[in-house]
């Protein structure tokens, strides 16, 4: 039933995302309408640089192991997540056809500068990856960089020729706005917010609330900025089906890794695996079915009988054995396990 009614939901998402999503990825249109706040104007397309290796599968293995658990949405977020992939989730999968060459040259050049590839969604949610987008307060190309910034970056921006346009340069110079950003912050949800609205707004967003931390500061910062973080968590989600390093505050990230490491070991963690599952799964009933043991199965999954009544989903993780055994028969498994819950609420 769980897995029903997740079919049902992906085929009742109603996209309206505002994007070209038919653009090809070697040249785009001359001409591309773009409501909202920004205008396009005429010009050929850059070529691509260094796209040594093939396509990248965008799509995450669910089964692989993980130190971020994609329950770990902040509650403030979810209501806007929700809408957000109701609305877009049609359109960024297939961006993710369209665009592989230029994640692809994303993910390489962030790698390079140390940085989470998952960045390269920032590019989606300022310029739909469009080299050639202009924003009402001028911030130019698929990072949309403001002129002084770009400049201060080395960057050429004149009328002759604006390297802003140029996937290649503007990626590697946004990847260094990153670090110095996270050098200032240490916390990727500021990064963005940095990003968007200016490192002014947030220190003043910081002193206002006497927090660091987004989710209360949030709101002393300019509306276009707040909603710029959660779009972005937003697109992460529809993009890798799970949260990560980049979605979380410093301290959730804290959080996170302390509550999925400190049970295990580190040879325990490198030999397991990581599913992300939907529905009224019970521990016990897993225990019987893949011969683990209560105590061991407690230590890899900890509360989590309370996480899954709460919220309906839970990344779990077992050896790499007892993975294999879950995943044929997991459907066995759900079924007892909602017999187990049935009788329960007799």
């Amino acid at each position: 039933m769980a897995l029903l009614n997740r079919i049902l939901f992906l085929f009742l998402i109603v996209p309206v995302l505002s994007y070209n999503t038919k653009a090809d990825a070697q040249q785009l249109q001359n001409k591309v309408t773009v409501p909202g706040d920004t205008v396009i104007y005429k010009d050929t397309l850059p070529a691509l640089k260094d796209l040594k290796k093939g396509f990248k599968n965008l799509f995450v293995d669910n089964t692989l192991g993980s130190e971020i658990s994609s329950q770990q949405l902040n509650p403030q977020a979810i209501t806007f997540v929700q809408d957000y992939m109701r609305r877009n989730a049609k359109g960024l999968k297939q961006m993710k056809e369209w665009g592989k060459p230029y994640f692809d040259l994303m993910d390489e050049i962030l790698t390079q500068h140390g940085l989470p590839h998952q960045l390269k969604y920032l590019a989606v949610i300022e310029s739909g990856l469009k080299y050639n987008v202009i924003s009402w307060a001028g911030a130019v190309g698929p990072w949309a960089l403001m002129p002084a910034t770009a400049r201060q970056y080395g960057m050429t921006v004149n009328r002759q020729y604006d390297e802003r346009t140029d996937y290649y340069k503007s990626t590697h110079v946004a990847a260094r706005l990153l670090k110095d950003l996270f050098a200032k912050y240490g916390d990727w949800l500021l990064v963005i917010a940095a990003y968007n609205g200016g490192p002014g707004n947030v220190n003043k967003a910081i002193t206002r609330s006497g927090s660091k931390d987004f989710w209360v500061l949030q709101h002393h910062l300019p509306n276009e900025s707040k909603n710029h973080v959660k779009k972005f968590i937003s697109t992460h989600y529809i993009m890798e089906g799970e949260g990560g390093v980049t979605t979380l505050t410093k301290e959730e990230v804290k959080d996170a890794l302390q509550n999925t490491t400190s049970n295990i070991s580190k040879a325990e963690m490198d030999s397991s695996k990581v599913l992300n599952i939907s529905g009224r799964y019970n521990a016990g009933v897993i225990c019987n079915y893949t011969g683990m043991k209560a105590d061991d199965f407690n230590r890899y999954n900890p509360g989590f009988n309370n996480h899954i009544a709460n919220n309906g989903k839970y990344d779990l993780r077992l050896p790499a054995d007892k993975m294999t055994i879950f995943l044929a028969k997991k459907f066995e498994i759900l079924n007892e396990s909602m017999q187990v819950l049935l009788r329960q609420a007799q």
